[in-house]
C-alpha cells in the first residue's frame, strides 16, 4: 500500500517510488514499526518498485511482483521478464491475476489458487 502513496497521477509518476521511500524514513519509528533489515527492505521496495529490476531478496521481489501482478489496473498485461517469482511467472496465474486486477477489486478465492499452482 505504501508504495503508490506518493504518487500523483495514476498513470504517469516516475517519481513516486522515491517519494515513497523518502515517506517511508519519515514514518519510520512513528507509525512503521520495522527492525532495520525490514526497514531497508520496505525502503528499497518502495525506491525500485517501477524502475523493472530483479531482486535476489525474496522478500523485496514478492513485492514487486504483487505490484506488476496488478497492472491490469490502468490496462496493462505484466511481462513475466521482470516477473522474479516462480508463482507469478505461471502463466495461469499470471492471466488469473490479469484477470483480478482488471476487475479493481480483491477477490479472495484468487488466493486459492496460489496453493493449487505450487
Amino acid at each position: 500500500m505504501i508504495h503508490d502513496a506518493m504518487r500523483q497521477t495514476e498513470d504517469e509518476d516516475m517519481y513516486h517510488g522515491s517519494r515513497a521511500a523518502s515517506n517511508v524514513h519519515a514514518l519510520a519509528g512513528n507509525l512503521i514499526d520495522l527492525d532495520r533489515n525490514q526497514l531497508d527492505q520496505l525502503i528499497e521496495a518502495c525506491r525500485y518498485h517501477s524502475m523493472g529490476r530483479l531482486s535476489h531478496d525474496i522478500t523485496v521481489q514478492a513485492c514487486w511482483d504483487a505490484d506488476r501482478l496488478d497492472l491490469g489496473r490502468v490496462g496493462t498485461k505484466p511481462n513475466p521478464t521482470y516477473l522474479g517469482t516462480k508463482i507469478a511467472r505461471n502463466p495461469a496465474f499470471l492471466e488469473a491475476a490479469q484477470k483480478r486486477s482488471m476487475k479493481r477489486f480483491v477477490n479472495y478465492e484468487f488466493s486459492k489458487m496460489r496453493e493449487a499452482v505450487k
